[in-house]
């Protein structure tokens, strides 16, 4: 990296600011400080200085400036920050005069992080964790992200790979030793124990529901139910802005709408899709064919019925998502006084908090008539806050709280499948043939190397001339 450009970049958000960050990496780092904000300042002090053009000397700015001499930096070269007054003018004249000083250029996108990955600083899965970090858009999200960027998750995996290495290390003295058999055998027994732990942890972190991805790119939610029901009205009513179209006339909704909410710290998206009905025509059979589509996907289903008409049971294709679907009562503001369909069975002290109008929400989605049903009214509000709080919990259940860093990425399940994958190989296959099994063990450490992008051949010699001396 000695012979690397400098780079630097704008790190802070573009725009009018009170303050923006212009980050600056490579071996001009100190040339820049002392060409545009001299002197240099003691390393990892802020120190306040008159920035100037270099080229014309021209006074740009004064701003505070901070030196980070390599290898104790982000991205484990020599880095400088000036922090400067956050106008637009500003901004681009800094860069401009940074721009001009030979051997620095702009960054690329990701180019800070591809260098602190390259020297060593952190490990691709935290630098995913930074990426979503950026990117967190609730509470969870964040402190996910967060324990990632932090090495939480980048942690496990190099201490699982540490144990592999140590279980090919036994395979390779096997096969060094095979001309001592009970020196081979005890190796291969030793590294085949390791080996069905190993197996069985990945195995249970890899059956965690997805419940990091679902944090990740949010709680699946799906409105359904028969046309003119309500549910655009009701997604309208819960992203409080009007996203969807709404009209007495059915087959409004054509396409898939969505929106993203914020549902006690978790990022819930629910989508508004085609009434379910005979379809009129082509389009409005794609619609429906989509709303199935989108629904078997989903985490939750919400079937939406009229609480003024008897209740439309969902097709045979929706009730047989068990669980994952939840009845909702929308249009009770139309009722007046009148006792709604889904109470007319209970006592009759509740059909008189019906007749009073009170509709008190702790007793409007009791257990009836053997259905779990939540009522609502889209155009007043009333239910809302309890639909809500519905769907987090349904959601914060299937995401759990587990302290242990959860699985983010798809490449992540790809990685420990395929090191799963090898390491049953190695357990279900013949143990004796030893260079077939440490070929098994060499693919999964492959595995796990490209979840961290470090795996390498010195690392099973050192394990191996470090534990059995071999050569001595």
């Amino acid at each position: 990296m000695a012979q690397a450009a400098t780079i630097f970049a704008l790190s802070s958000g573009h725009g009018r600011a009170g303050v923006s960050v212009i980050r600056v990496s490579g071996p001009a780092a100190r040339a820049v400080l002392e060409q545009t904000a001299p002197p240099c300042p003691q390393p990892r002090f802020a120190a306040l200085r008159r920035i100037k053009s270099a080229a014309t000397g021209e006074l740009l700015d004064t701003g505070l400036v901070l030196w980070f001499p390599a290898p104790k930096s982000e991205t484990g070269e020599d880095m400088a920050e000036l922090h400067v007054h956050g106008g637009r003018a500003v901004v681009y004249a800094v860069l401009a005069a940074i721009g001009q000083i030979a051997g620095c250029r702009l960054a690329e996108p990701g180019e800070f992080a591809r260098r602190a990955f390259e020297n060593g600083k952190i490990d691709l899965t935290a630098a995913e964790g930074l990426a979503d970090l950026i990117d967190a858009e609730t509470a969870v999200q964040r402190r996910q992200a967060l324990r990632q960027a932090e090495g939480a998750l980048g942690a496990r995996y190099q201490a699982w790979r540490q144990r592999l290495l140590a279980a090919m290390a036994l395979m390779e003295a096997a096969i060094d030793f095979s001309d001592e058999p009970d020196v081979a055998r005890d190796a291969t027994g030793k590294a085949r124990g390791e080996v069905q732990i190993l197996c069985a942890e990945i195995g249970a972190h890899l059956d965690d529901g997805h419940r990091g991805e679902l944090i990740r790119s949010g709680f699946q939610v799906v409105l359904t139910g028969a046309p003119n029901v309500g549910k655009s009205s009701l997604l309208n009513a819960l992203a409080r802005r009007d996203v969807a179209i709404v009209s007495e006339e059915a087959g409004t909704t054509r396409d898939v709408i969505e929106v993203k909410l914020d549902l006690q710290g978790l990022a819930i998206l629910i989508s508004d899709t085609a009434g379910i009905r005979t379809a009129q025509g082509k389009v409005e059979e794609e619609g429906i064919r989509r709303t199935f589509g989108r629904a078997h996907a989903a985490d939750l289903v919400l079937w939406l019925m009229d609480a003024t008409q008897p209740f439309a049971a969902p097709p045979l294709e929706l009730a047989a998502e068990g669980e994952r679907l939840l009845r909702v009562a929308n249009k009770v503001d139309l009722l007046g006084s009148r006792v709604p369909p889904f109470l007319q069975r209970v006592p009759p002290f509740l059909q008189y908090v019906m007749a009073e109008d009170v509709m008190a929400e702790d007793v409007m989605a009791e257990d009836v008539m053997g259905e779990d049903v939540i009522a609502v009214s889209a155009t007043t509000g009333f239910g809302l806050e309890r639909l809500e709080r519905r769907i987090s919990a349904i959601a914060s259940d299937r995401i759990g709280e587990a302290e242990t860093p959860a699985l983010t990425q798809v490449r992540h399940r790809q990685e420990l499948e395929c090191c799963k994958a090898a390491l049953s190989a190695f357990l279900s296959a013949a143990i004796d043939e030893i260079e077939l099994r440490a070929e098994d063990l060499r693919q999964a450490a492959l595995a796990l190397g490209r979840l961290t992008g470090a795996v390498d051949v010195e690392d099973v010699l050192d394990q191996v001339f470090g534990r059995f001396c071999i050569g001595k």
